[in-house]
């Protein structure tokens, strides 16, 4: 790999940025100042900046369990984003794998692996998405039926694709879709005269929100569960 490629893959610094810090004999490799951008590097060599060595980011996969009152958005003037509760380097690499609402909490998934992300939100993949919901009044049994045969949004032109419903209690269900229209769940609970009062998202495909992880704590997901998606 090029050295001033290197430095852009470690920092986030642009090429031109790259190759102005080496000129300024700022990096060391091996000991020696470094002197041309386009040095290729070996595996062994050790890349110095401003005497921090520099080490390749390989691709994060992250869960956050994501607290009320935060959007899942790199900037917003108004609220706080999922992302000021990470500290991570090169933040502005990272994006969330599909969006909550600002007052929905549950399992939000971070990377900066687009592939893996897009197999995960794209509405060809299907990837189920199971939400604990907290409803104004009872849930009568029929509803289920109504979830699977698929609802009628207001402003819609389709049916919502088959839904699995389950009752916890009168005012508590388990609900999981395979896609994810505006609003859906609260707009597929308001189409049968119901309200949502409260929502969270338990689990993702076979993913599960870890129960240890707190409100606002995060973790790396491993490879077995990174695998799940792939």
């Amino acid at each position: 790999m090029r050295l001033d490629k290197f430095i852009c893959d470690c920092t986030g610094l642009t090429r031109s940025q790259a190759g102005k810090v080496i000129r300024q004999k700022l990096v060391t490799v091996n000991g020696e100042i470094a002197k041309q951008p386009a040095l290729q590097l070996k595996a062994s060599d050790q890349v110095f900046l401003e005497g921090e060595q520099l080490q390749l980011i390989g691709l994060r996969y992250i869960v956050l369990h994501k607290p009320a009152g935060y959007i899942c958005s790199t900037e917003d003037p108004d609220h706080n984003t999922v992302f000021t509760l990470l500290d991570e380097p090169l933040m502005e690499r990272l994006h969330t794998v599909g969006r909550l609402d600002l007052d929905t909490t549950g399992m939000v998934l971070i990377t900066d692996d687009g592939q893996w992300s897009h197999k995960i939100s794209s509405p060809k993949h299907h990837c189920p998405k199971t939400y604990r919901v907290w409803l104004a009044d009872p849930v009568p049994e029929a509803v289920i039926a109504e979830f699977a045969a698929g609802i009628m949004l207001r402003g819609e032109k389709d049916l919502t694709k088959a839904a699995k419903l389950e009752i916890i209690d009168p005012h508590q269900v388990l609900l999981t879709i395979s896609e994810g229209r505006y609003h859906q769940v609260k707009r597929m609970f308001g189409a049968i005269g119901n309200k949502v009062e409260k929502l969270h998202r338990e689990q993702i495909g076979a993913l599960p929100l870890d129960p240890d992880l707190a409100e606002g704590e995060y973790r790396y997901l491993t490879p077995e569960e990174v695998a799940l998606f792939r």
